[in-house]
């Protein structure tokens, strides 16, 4: 079955940096496209940036471009997520998720940037 584990969210200053990670197991990972999303507390669930299969295809939600890097390794089934100069604004539980047979997410990890 379809597995994905998110890892590296904690809390960080305004400014700051912190690196995500999704570990995907239970489908040909190389073969689909991966996307973040967050969700922060009373908000809807919302793209944060997407990566198709073997890369060549990025794009950003307009909120995190230039600031977060989304990025994957095929043989390590890993999809990361560097994200830099860190809001408050970007404080929110953060989910990987694949659309295979239907949508799959994660347990998400949780991001808090506050000074």
């Amino acid at each position: 079955q379809v597995q994905l584990v998110e890892s590296g969210g904690g809390w960080v200053q305004p400014g700051g940096s912190l690196k995500l990670s999704c570990v995907a197991s239970g489908f040909t990972f190389r073969d689909y496209h991966m996307k973040w999303y967050r969700q922060a507390p009373g908000k809807e669930r919302e793209f944060v940036a997407h990566i198709a299969d073997a890369g060549g295809f990025i794009n950003y939600a307009e909120s995190v471009k230039g600031r977060f890097t989304i990025s994957r390794d095929n043989a390590l089934s890993t999809l990361t997520l560097q994200m830099d100069s860190l809001k408050p604004e970007d404080t929110a539980k953060y989910y990987c998720n694949v659309l295979t047979d239907r949508n799959y997410w994660g347990q998400g990890t949780q991001v808090t940037v506050s000074s």
